[in-house]
Formats: structure tokens, C-alpha cells, sequence
């Protein structure tokens, strides 16, 4: 087995943009895939009606709400894994840890088909009040929630291979996926006359498949057959790492939950047509997520050899290219936003709602992709407890607290909503960034001091 070392480039030296821009870019890939497959479900759901458009929006959001609990798997494998591998006397123990990582996947699985079987349905109804709604996205839902373990097993076992340095097999299962997607979403949907619960199976099969490929190529690599175990000292010290990285994800998806619930006062049609632009702006921001993975391999790796004015140096860079990225993307929000609207669906109501969110939201762009970059380099550099402190204001208490002040106590439009998220996004930023210069400094001073 290899040795850290050789899993690794040499990031503390060499063009700061360089490594930048060859990190970011097939970091996005994958992710760029990833999306368009979210995207693919929501012009099939179009495809059927408007109503089963809007019932894929509500049964997804809730679904990420309770895939949460597994969103920390993959980062939390990667990283326990990553300390074992070193040779061949740590291969036993690095077995050991795959296996214990596959059994906490699956009993968050069955976790969350508890937790989706007791609550989902009330959250639908609570989202809309149209009964065929609520059933088209329970039908979806329910799919999910019950073979949910394609998705735990999945981020195991792509957390475990990327510890051992192989990020290609992960990339390649996201991009066949998306292929896979193309084919079995019409196939399951019109051709077996599935209806909405067709899409739901397609993502479960191909799920499915997905684990099954990465847990042999994890095999292979291994040379040996995993089985779950269970060890409590190794158990524990996994969870260690997977829960905070799935209370981080939790907050995010809870805090579009929360503007979902607003949003929702105003129709189906106003969730559907959000929901729809939050898509495509997921999609913009896909190359500013690729950055921060840049930026916090090149800080981290510089946190470790103490170049302390590297890490500042990739802040800023990073700063610089994300941008960069905003230059070119806001006027795509501001002047193409009914053109990728109407591409999913007809209905004036929904495009409506949809070009509303990205035109405004398009103002708090940089807002996002330069928050991306703070929150980068503060884990870096071991500063991991802002961030998601940052993120339960900015996601959760303040939109609950001004949105139900705007729109349920004064009774301002659904405008008011998407200003909102913006406003609190800006000052965040501002928040966040000084924040971050001011550890960089501390940094620097301390290196001075030494």
C-alpha cells in the first residue's frame, strides 16, 4: 500500500493559480454531473405535469433533510482512513475501520427509514396544501427513504478510495450516473408508466449499482472481502468525524427548508419555481465549490509545513479567482434566467418565481463564492468552529427571524423572501471575511514571533 506521501502532490511549493485551477476543475466535474442529474429528475417531473414538478421539489427537499444524516460519511471515512494508510503492517486496521464505516452506514440507513416513515408525510402536508401534491411527492419520496442505504454504502466507499488517493472512481460513477439517469428516467417513468415513483427507482438502481461498483473496486484495491464490523473504540472515533461534517450538511439543507416553508405561503407554483432556480444557480456556483476544495488542500497542506504567508496568499488568489467566476455568472443569473426557467416548465407562475430568486439572489453571487473560499481556509488552518456557528445564524435563526417579521407579521411579497437571503448572505460574508483575515494575521504573527 502507499504511503501518504505518495498519495499526495507537493502543494507548499510552485504557481499558488496553478494549483488552484488544476485542483478546482475536476473537482467540479463531478459535481457538475451530480447536478445535472438533480436537474434531469426535474425536467422529467415537468415532463409528467406541473403538480408532479412541484411534488419532486417538496419530496426533495425533504429527503436532503434526512440524507443529512449520512452527508458526513464519505468526508468522515476519508479522513480516519487517510491516517492509517502508511504500509502494509496498517492494512489490518485499515480493514477494520471499512468495515465498522459500513455497519455506522448502515444503521444511519436504518435511521433514517425509521425517521422518514414517521415524519415525512406530516412535513408534505405541511409544505402544500394540494392533496394531489402531497401524494405525487410521498409517492416519490417513500421510494428513497426505503433504499436509502445505495446512498450511505455509496459515500463509504468513495470516502475509503479517496483516502487511498483515487478520486476517479467516484468522478466516473457520478458521470455514468448522469448517463444512466438519461436512460432509465424515461424508460421507468413513460415506458413502464411509473409515473413520478419511476424517477424515484431509477436514482435508487443506479444508487445501488453505484455502491456495488465502488465497494469492488475497494475490494480489489484491498486485495480482500469487506464485511461490516463492529468496534466500539473505532466505531465511536468514526463518528467522531462523521457527525460534524452531517450537522454542517443539516444546517444547509434546514436552512433551505426554512425559506421553502416561506416560500410556500405563496402557492405550489412559487416552491416549484424556487426550487427550480436554486438548481440552476447550484450550477453556477459549481466551479466556486471546486475552488474551495482548492483552496483547502493548498492551505492545509501549507498549515502543516507552517507557511503561514502561503495560506494567506491562497486566501487571497482564492478570493481573486472566485471573483472571477461571479464576473461571468451574474449576468447569466440577471439576463438568461427566464430562458433556463422555461426550460423546465411552462407554467408563467413558476418561471416567475424563478427568475424573481436568481435575479435577486445573482446580487449576493460573490457573497456565496467568496464565503466558500473563508470557510476553506479556516478549516484549514484548524478554525472549524466559526464556520458553523456562522452558518446556524446565516441559514437558520436569522431567515427564520426576519422572514417571519416580512412576511407573516407585515405581509410583504414573496420578493421580500429572496431579498432577505441575499441581505443576510452579504453581511455574512462581511462577517466571515474579516473573521478570516484576522486568524491569516494572527498566523503571520506568530510565525514572526517564532
Amino acid at each position: 500500500m502507499p504511503s501518504q506521501n505518495e498519495l499526495s502532490q507537493d502543494l507548499t511549493r510552485g504557481s499558488i493559480y496553478k494549483h488552484l485551477i488544476n485542483l478546482a476543475i475536476p473537482a467540479s466535474m463531478g459535481m457538475f454531473f451530480n447536478t445535472l442529474y438533480n436537474l434531469t429528475d426535474n425536467w422529467f417531473a415537468g415532463k409528467i405535469s406541473d403538480t408532479a414538478l412541484v411534488g419532486l421539489s417538496i419530496s426533495s427537499i425533504i429527503f436532503y433533510l434526512f440524507l443529512g444524516l449520512l452527508a458526513g460519511l464519505q468526508n468522515g471515512t476519508s479522513v480516519m482512513l487517510s491516517s492509517e494508510i502508511g504500509g502494509s503492517k496498517q492494512k489490518n486496521r485499515l480493514i477494520a475501520l471499512i468495515g465498522n464505516a459500513i455497519t455506522l452506514g448502515v444503521g444511519l440507513s436504518l435511521f433514517v427509514i425509521v425517521l422518514g416513515m414517521l415524519f415525512a408525510q406530516q412535513t408534505i402536508d405541511w409544505l402544500s396544501n394540494d392533496a394531489i401534491t402531497a401524494e405525487l411527492a410521498w409517492e416519490y419520496i417513500q421510494v428513497l427513504i426505503l433504499g436509502n442505504i445505495g446512498f450511505s454504502i455509496s459515500s463509504v466507499a468513495a470516502g475509503a478510495l479517496m483516502a487511498m488517493g483515487d478520486t476517479k472512481s467516484n468522478r466516473n460513477v457520478l458521470i455514468i450516473g448522469f448517463f444512466a439517469n438519461l436512460i432509465l428516467n424515461p424508460a421507468l417513468t413513460f415506458g413502464l408508466e411509473m409515473g413520478v415513483s419511476g424517477l424515484a427507482w431509477a436514482t435508487l438502481i443506479i444508487k445501488l449499482a453505484s455502491a456495488a461498483y465502488l465497494l469492488f473496486i475497494l475490494a480489489k484495491r484491498l486485495n480482500v472481502r469487506l464485511v461490516p464490523a463492529f468496534k466500539p473504540d473505532r466505531a465511536m472515533a468514526l463518528l467522531r468525524q462523521i457527525l460534524p461534517a452531517s450537522f454542517n450538511f443539516i444546517i444547509m439543507i434546514m436552512g433551505s427548508f426554512i425559506v421553502t416553508a416561506f416560500v410556500s405561503r405563496f402557492g405550489d407554483y412559487a416552491v416549484a419555481g424556487y426550487s427550480v432556480g436554486l438548481r440552476i444557480e447550484q450550477v453556477l456556483l459549481l466551479p466556486a465549490l471546486g475552488l474551495n476544495i482548492a483552496v483547502l488542500a493548498i492551505a492545509g497542506q501549507n498549515y502543516g509545513a507552517k507557511n503561514y504567508r502561503r495560506i494567506a496568499e491562497t486566501y487571497r488568489k482564492g478570493l481573486i479567482l472566485s471573483f472571477g467566476i461571479a464576473v461571468i455568472c451574474i449576468p447569466v443569473m440577471i439576463f438568461l434566467s427566464p430562458y433556463l426557467m422555461g426550460f423546465f416548465s411552462s407554467e408563467e407562475k413558476i418561471i416567475a418565481a424563478g427568475v424573481s430568486y436568481l435575479r435577486i439572489d445573482a446580487l449576493a453571487f460573490f457573497c456565496y463564492v467568496s464565503l466558500f473560499i473563508s470557510v476553506a481556509a479556516l478549516q484549514a488552518i484548524k478554525r472549524p468552529n466559526f464556520p458553523v456557528v456562522m452558518g446556524a445564524f446565516r441559514q437558520l435563526i436569522l431567515p427564520l427571524m426576519v422572514n417571519y417579521l416580512l412576511i407573516v407579521v407585515y405581509g410583504y411579497s414573496l420578493e421580500w423572501v429572496f431579498i432577505s437571503v441575499a441581505l443576510i448572505v452579504f453581511f455574512s460574508m462581511l462577517i466571515t471575511l474579516l473573521y478570516t483575515r484576522l486568524q491569516l494575521k494572527k498566523l503571520e504573527l506568530k510565525r514572526l514571533a517564532q
